[in-house]
């Protein structure tokens, strides 16, 4: 069946499938102001988009590393294999809609058009965390549930690990997850972000216990992200001794949390302050990604923490990456539409892949084994 002539339309070598996606959010319908039914969901997608809070001391490490280029790159860039296989779902490219919002109706507007694109580009696709949704009431759920616009990629779902140790067994857990559809569940690490939000959890007593707990007895792949400051080396080494099925580095150098908690406050509070202090504090994205796949070598390695173009996606697959998240150009894309984020998307996978062919991989596989040169440190900006 041919996609509806009125939907924006990925290239043959950008996915993997083809299929018709009936619904679309128009543009004026997220239109990111604040509302009264969740304020913290909806100011959080607001001040999201303030610059302030991108990119706001060191950068994510990657512009210390350097491709070789290839002349002679002997490859036909049309036959250039952008695709791969994540937690059993090949994708047009290993990249992922990276995790942003949920539980509101303006937050579940967003995440339909974010999915929307997603499934047309044959990417995966990331929820925001579904805290709201603990009691799976219906209002809750349906700012979740994206299967019916995103019927067949990569979807994974989101809870804050204080949510394990409070409220949820591995069962629960996998509850959380097959209402929404997902393909497995993300839990989130943010104690800085928790300790500067005004409204935040600061007993992290019994976080780790519980995490090993749910993570073995969930029948769904359970996979642990930070949000921000990047997973060092210690936290990785303990997080591996669990039954997890991978990690997301989600490093310094991107969107600071701790800025946005930081800005939410009103006036200068102590906390604000620390959040300014503390806003790039953290391993970055580049030194997090290559502690992770030493730590869990077989296991499933997500980088995020400020990618912003295919080439920074290239250079994390380079250094030991199974697929990349990118959140904060494609919620920029989707206060304008789902046409937006689709060339947002297609234009990282295109430069991904011209990429590969310049530095001579003619697959992801091989784009894993072509060396980089580390030119300089993580240094601030």
């Amino acid at each position: 069946m041919s996609e509806p002539k009125d939907k924006p339309t990925a290239p043959a070598h950008a996915r993997t499938r083809r299929h018709s996606v009936t619904t679309e959010v128009p543009a004026e319908s997220i239109e990111i102001v604040p509302v009264d039914e969740n304020p913290r969901k909806n100011e959080h997608l607001r001040v999201a988009l303030d610059a302030r809070v991108e990119r706001p001391g060191r950068g994510n490490g990657l512009s210390a590393y350097q491709f070789d280029p290839q002349s002679l790159p002997e490859l036909d860039l049309d036959q250039v294999d952008t695709s791969c296989i994540v937690l059993g779902k090949r994708l047009s490219a290993p990249l992922l809609v990276g995790a942003m919002t949920g539980g509101t109706a303006q937050a579940g507007a967003v995440n339909r058009v974010l999915a929307t694109a997603a499934e047309l580009c044959g990417v995966g696709f990331c929820l925001g965390s579904q805290r709201a949704m603990l009691d799976l009431a219906g209002d809750h759920v349906r700012s979740f549930a994206m299967r019916e616009v995103a019927p067949t990629t990569l979807l994974l779902g989101n809870i804050g690990a204080i949510q394990l140790r409070d409220h949820l067994s591995g069962k629960d857990l996998e509850r959380l997850a097959l209402a929404v559809g997902a393909d497995g569940m993300m839990v989130h690490l943010n104690p800085l972000q928790e300790a500067i939000q005004p409204e935040g959890d600061r007993d992290w007593r019994g976080v780790y216990d519980a995490l090993g707990d749910v993570a073995a007895s969930c029948g769904l792949p359970v996979l642990v992200k930070e949000v921000g400051a990047g997973l060092s080396a210690t936290s990785l080494n303990r997080l591996k001794l669990l039954g997890i099925a991978g990690v997301e580095t989600a490093g310094v150098g991107g969107t600071s949390w701790s800025y946005i908690e930081a800005l939410r406050h009103r006036g200068r509070t102590p906390q604000a302050i620390a959040g300014e202090v503390l806003a790039d504090f953290g391993t970055c994205t580049a030194d997090s990604l290559q502690l992770a796949r030493v730590a869990f070598a077989n296991r499933v390695v997500i980088a995020s923490g400020g990618l912003r173009n295919g080439l920074e996606v290239a250079k994390c697959m380079a250094l030991g990456a199974s697929a990349c998240a990118m959140a904060a150009p494609f919620l920029q894309a989707a206060t304008v539409g789902v046409e937006a984020v689709v060339t947002e998307i297609l234009g990282v996978i295109e430069t991904l892949r011209i990429t590969m062919f310049l530095v001579g991989a003619p697959d992801v596989h091989q784009l894993g084994q072509t060396p980089l040169v580390r030119t300089a440190s993580c240094t601030p900006r």
